[in-house]
């Protein structure tokens, strides 16, 4: 399992716009994500930040973001989120959100622990 999390800027003036759309993904874009092995997928909003974080459960990453980037509906659906995000100046190889690296993770508690 891989963990990604993303950052990028709302813009001030689509920010309702943006919640509006969030408060009811399009089942097609939530199916076309499922397709690609996402799971457990939340963003987050701190001010004019998103902060997004999810999980890939596959077994080649590149492969499904390109088929999740061919879906049609996907694609109809950025065409209306895309304007209210305004991507960091290092947003580096992503299509629009700057990934974050991992530097720590809380593992599960060993079997033998005590705590």
């Amino acid at each position: 399992m891989k963990r990604v999390a993303q950052t990028i800027r709302l813009r001030p003036e689509h920010r309702e716009e943006y919640l509006a759309l969030h408060s009811a993904v399009w089942p097609g874009v939530e199916a076309a994500l499922h397709r690609a092995n996402i799971r457990n997928y939340s963003i987050f909003l701190h001010g004019d930040v998103l902060f997004a974080y999810f999980e890939y459960h596959g077994g080649d990453f590149e492969a499904d973001m390109a088929v999740l980037e061919a879906d049609p509906e996907t694609q109809a659906w950025w065409k209306l989120t895309d304007p209210c995000q305004e991507p960091w100046p290092d947003q580096g190889d992503s299509r629009q959100w700057t990934e974050l690296p991992e530097i720590w993770h809380l593992n599960p508690p060993c079997a033998t622990s005590s705590a």
